[in-house]
């Protein structure tokens, strides 16, 4: 069986809106542009499957308007969906303010895919090889957290467990963050994340140790994203070295999804067999070609990886 990525990280619509700027609180701005697709999860589901990677998506997907557009987008895609089918409830949204420089803003509305249950995770079954990844978003969930925080842990050694703990990191409960952490394979997580999670104002290789410091497995390879200067890594096969990762100089159109994409490029070439150095290098060129373009999922495919100016 070829490695598969298995991704537990939820898929809802997001409704991008471009915004000159933020508005002042209680004020308005008028938007310049406005787009609708498949965000969250799939961004990480599609950049996974653009590099001829294999890859699951095992959360669940609404029966309404958003869960289509997210049944359509991951079958564009070639990714298989395998959670059962909602009859009810529809998957969520997330509004995204996105500024001139591409940084973006959010508000989410979560759906059906908050709600994931044992049923749905005995449909799938990792092997040694594979990877899956989850986010902070669904250990943080009522429904969704409690359920990933029994099962995550009894995965069997060779699974890679990644986890992008993202935006809601310190909602989540500290007793389901105790139980996964141990078993977490791969932390990525951007600098706003590391300095939430770590309580530290540092940067670049002192932030990564702030992170790596509250590790409970201290074998994990730990990645701190920093945007437009590229990544910062060690443990795992690191070992004790500190790889620092440049980004190539680009016009940043949009943000959005790009430590998404980031992190699937990471996984696709990581369960591939490339070293970690390599991984890590394509994961940050593959980020810098998709914010050149508007939108969440726009990572490249692998001969666009190859050839990015065509």
């Amino acid at each position: 069986m070829e490695p598969t990525v298995y991704s537990l990280e939820s898929a809802l619509v997001d409704v991008a809106i471009d915004v000159p700027a933020l508005p002042e609180r209680g004020g308005d701005v008028v938007a310049t542009g406005t787009r609708i697709h498949a965000g969250g999860g799939f961004n990480l589901a599609s950049a996974v499957a653009r590099q001829g990677v294999r890859c699951v998506y095992a959360a669940p997907v609404g029966a309404g308007r958003y869960g289509e557009v997210i049944r359509a987008a991951l079958s564009a895609e070639g990714v298989t969906a395998t959670a059962l089918p909602r009859t009810h409830g529809d998957s969520g949204f997330a509004v995204a303010l996105v500024e001139p420089d591409g940084e973006r803003t959010f508000v989410t509305s979560a759906g059906v895919e908050s709600a994931l249950t044992v049923e749905d995770l005995a449909k799938i079954e990792p092997a040694p090889g594979d990877a899956v990844v989850a986010s902070g978003y669904d250990l943080a969930y009522p429904d969704t957290g409690p359920v990933l925080a029994g099962w995550l842990p009894t995965l069997p050694a060779g699974v890679l467990v990644a986890l992008d703990p993202g935006p809601l990191v310190l909602e989540v409960p500290a007793e389901r963050w105790a139980r996964v952490v141990g078993r977490v394979d791969l932390l990525t997580v951007n600098q706003r994340e590391a300095r939430l999670l770590s309580g530290s104002s540092a940067s670049g290789v002192s932030l990564l140790e702030a992170v790596r410091g509250l590790r409970d497995a201290p074998g994990a390879l730990v990645v701190v994203r920093e945007g437009a200067d590229g990544c910062v890594a060690t443990g795992g096969a690191l070992g004790s070295r500190v790889v620092s990762v440049p980004a190539p100089k680009v016009p940043a159109v949009d943000t959005t999804g790009a430590g998404d994409i980031h992190t699937g490029v990471l996984l696709a070439r990581l369960v591939s067999g490339s070293p970690v150095d390599e991984a890590l290098a394509d994961a940050v060129r593959a980020a810098a070609i998709a914010v050149r373009k508007p939108g969440s999922a726009t990572g490249p495919t692998r001969a666009e990886m190859d050839h990015p100016d065509g």
